[in-house]
């Protein structure tokens, strides 16, 4: 790894450069962001000056490049990171800058080394209590509670969610997690975030949420349904039941009724099909849609508003499913079932839901996850899912 500056020349690994980056965020109290995207090689490394809070009326569109990390709540302020840094590396190894930034951000890097060093990155202590973890039985009288609720008709579908505690093992690195992930999932966001006093989440989401091309095409996904995957089996097989059929469907229902609110005719939909994410299958069925031919440059903006939060992790209809699991569920979710993801970066903004994600801090880690519930779950077996859901970053972490 070659680092050049005016009068040096250093060799380090890809691990060392992010361990040292993110340890140096953390000193300075700097929000840090490194992802790397579905089907890319391309890992990127972000740090702001600052963090800021956004409302949910400002256009993505004009937004400064960096990187956007949002809450379930749609009441509370979204984060945004601007890429006062930025960092990139493929294939192990740090990529030559391309512009005035990307080269200042090399050139602090090497004036950094130079002067400084760092033991091993470790995700900061947190300074707000975490959840308790959620045992069996009061999960399934919670899924119980909510398939009577559908029966009654208060809604179509309730996805409650749960959590587990877990202790680190004395070797875990995150950096370490982070690669593991990459190689596992190469068809999920891969993602890292910590901000001062709001956490430090690692995460590996499959579901896109709103996608925007170099102001061309817009895309996201309706993902749901779950079941084990097994290396070989061959997906155009994949018998699905009637319970996971529908709830697939009304997560594509919501976009399209999304669509309509906007008056948006022209798009296309392909699918649904088995996706592999993992350990796991899912349907999965993609919405495009040609914003220079519609006329809609701030479609991103707009259907992201009238999606987060979706069908697939809250429910449909949207504001009793909210209810329910306001009185529910006995934590906060905070930012799992949010979104996250980077904003006008290459001209793209890619944003994904906060799934398959857990908080760390320090020694201790929380992990997240969901059901979808309809009329016809059962809830030992909406259990199970959670446990398979959770297994996408326990088989790395251990």
């Amino acid at each position: 790894m070659k680092i050049l500056s005016p009068t040096t020349r250093f060799q380090y690994t890809e691990h060392d450069l992010i361990s040292f980056i993110l340890s140096e965020a953390a000193a300075q109290k700097h929000p840090v962001a490194l992802w790397r995207l579905p089907g890319s090689s391309l890992t990127q490394l972000l740090m702001s000056h600052e963090v800021t809070e956004i409302d949910n009326d400002e256009f993505l569109e004009e937004l400064d490049p960096g990187f956007l990390f949002a809450p379930f709540s749609r009441s509370a302020k979204r984060i945004f990171l601007k890429a006062d840094r930025l960092f990139l590396f493929e294939e192990g190894k740090l990529q030559d800058p391309d512009t005035t930034e990307h080269r200042e951000s090399l050139q602090w890097l090497t004036d950094q080394r130079v002067r400084n060093g760092r033991p091993p990155y470790k995700a900061p202590r947190v300074s707000h209590p975490l959840p308790a973890a959620q045992d069996r039985k009061s999960f399934i009288d919670m899924v119980s509670e909510g398939i009577r609720e559908i029966e009654k008709g208060t809604f179509e579908k309730i996805v409650p969610s749960r959590t587990m505690s877990i202790d680190l093992p004395p070797a875990f690195n995150v950096i370490d997690a982070f690669q593991k992930l990459c190689a596992a999932y190469p068809e999920a966001l891969i993602s890292y975030v910590s901000i001062p006093d709001k956490g430090n989440w690692l995460g590996a989401s499959p579901e896109v949420l709103v996608s925007v091309f170099d102001k061309r095409i817009f895309k996201t996904v309706a993902l749901a349904g779950t079941l084990p995957y097994q290396s070989g089996t061959d997906t155009r097989s994949v018998a699905w039941t009637q319970k996971e059929i529908e709830e697939q469907a009304l997560v594509g229902r919501y976009i399209i009724s999304c669509f309509k609110k906007v008056r948006l005719r022209e798009y296309d939909e392909h699918g649904p099909r088995t996706a592999v994410a993992g350990n796991l299958m899912h349907l999965k069925s993609e919405y495009t849609v040609d914003i220079q031919a519609t006329n809609f440059p701030q479609i991103g903006t707009v259907m992201l508003d009238l999606l987060h939060p979706t069908s697939a992790v809250c429910g449909m209809p949207l504001e009793p499913a909210l209810e329910f699991l306001r009185t529910q569920e006995p934590y906060d979710r905070r930012f799992y079932a949010g979104y996250l993801g980077p904003v006008n970066i290459h001209r793209n903004i890619e944003l994904f839901v906060n799934i398959r994600c857990m908080e760390l801090s320090e020694d201790q880690g929380i992990l997240y996850a969901g059901a979808g519930v309809t009329v016809d779950s059962i809830p030992e077996r909406e259990w199970s899912e959670t446990e398979m859901k959770f297994n996408t970053l326990l088989n790395v972490i251990s």
